[in-house]
């Protein structure tokens, strides 16, 4: 390290279980975050601050109003501007360190493309939100030998758990298994009772710092327990998840969700809202933004990034992998209709 760095993380240095040799490691490790809502932007703010050198972040949406109450990178303008959050926080992050080389990745993480998204790096950190999302890096992160964090949040409650293949439960273990499974208390969304942002920076600080472990060279120091609290009620709790030898994923190794060849319309938190995915696409955002502006009701916004075209009630932002939002309704069947007229099928 040169004497910048020394003084940059000189309080995370003086930490006994990081040191200067600690700090190296993290300085040349590398760490991937799958979604970047509100525990995404934590975890990774967390982890960039800390200096660890390389920093991927995946992530399909972009950046609304009632995002900025708890995704942490984000701030108004990036709202109106509706930014992709892949790219607000690549921004974000690059200004405040410039040690750590930060990307940002607009996608949908799917079967076709998780191995290639993700491989490479020694941890992954789950910032998604809903469980298809996090069975898929499951599959993906047994299958390739990769230790993984689960995370999630709702109302003022959340839990994390690390994933060590081979070694510790999965995630399919712990939600699959009938034997083991443990009540989550996540079966509510953002979208029906809120969500308290002081939840998340609890979760997501306890997920980042197990991703810091790892990469600090202190692997023994991982927990091994899956990790709950409830920050309004003021109650933590870590419960041993037994691994099942039968497991469908690290037992018996049948990766389902990563061999899949469909992937379900996902109403997405904290909208009205439904996600319409469309495998191997790739649309010309610029002449599909004059084709619907031709359209007699159609208000359309366009930016490199997505393009932005309004049907009362409907709202439908698109990207030039053929992905949708389709905002105004939770049924996939009116999604699908509107993406075939507007879009074409």
């Amino acid at each position: 390290m040169n004497p910048a760095q020394l003084e940059k993380y000189s309080r995370q240095i003086l930490f006994n279980e990081i040191g200067e040799s600690g700090q190296e490691r993290l300085l040349s490790g590398s760490a991937v975050i799958v979604g970047c809502g509100a525990l995404g932007t934590v975890a990774a703010n967390l982890l960039v601050r800390g200096g660890v050198g390389r920093v991927r972040i995946i992530d399909r949406d972009f950046v609304e109003p009632s995002n900025l109450q708890r995704q942490t990178l984000f701030e108004e303008q990036d709202a109106k501007d509706a930014l992709p959050k892949a790219i607000a926080a690549e921004r974000r992050l690059r200004a405040i360190n410039s040690d750590v080389a930060v990307e940002g990745i607009v996608a949908d993480l799917t079967p076709e493309n998780a191995v290639e998204l993700l491989q490479g790096f020694p941890v992954i950190l789950d910032g998604t939100d809903n469980f298809e999302a996090r069975l898929l890096l499951n599959d993906a992160a047994v299958s390739m030998n990769v230790t993984w964090i689960y995370a999630a949040a709702v109302g003022s409650y959340g839990v994390t758990m690390t994933v060590i293949p081979g070694e510790t439960a999965c995630l399919a273990c712990l939600i699959e298994d009938g034997e083991n499974r443990t009540e989550t208390g996540l079966e509510d969304t953002c979208d029906t009772i809120g969500v308290v942002g002081a939840a998340v920076g609890a979760i997501a600080s306890i997920e980042a710092a197990e991703a810091m472990k790892l990469l600090a060279g202190k692997p023994e120091a991982l927990n091994k327990n899956l990790i709950s609290c409830d920050v309004w009620k003021g109650k933590f709790q870590s419960v041993r998840i037994r691994r099942n030898p039968a497991c469908r994923a690290c037992g018996r190794r049948e990766f389902i969700y990563l061999h899949g060849s469909a992937q379900p319309e996902i109403t997405m938190c904290g909208r009205d809202s439904v996600q319409i995915h469309e495998r191997g696409r790739k649309l010309d955002l610029e002449a599909l933004g004059r084709r619907l502006s031709s359209h007699a009701n159609g208000k359309v916004r366009n930016s490199e990034f997505l393009l932005r075209f309004q049907v009362d009630p409907y709202e439908m932002t698109i990207f030039a992998d053929g992905r949708a939002v389709i905002k105004g309704t939770k049924d996939p069947a009116v999604a699908r209709s509107l993406y075939s007229r507007y879009i074409g099928s």
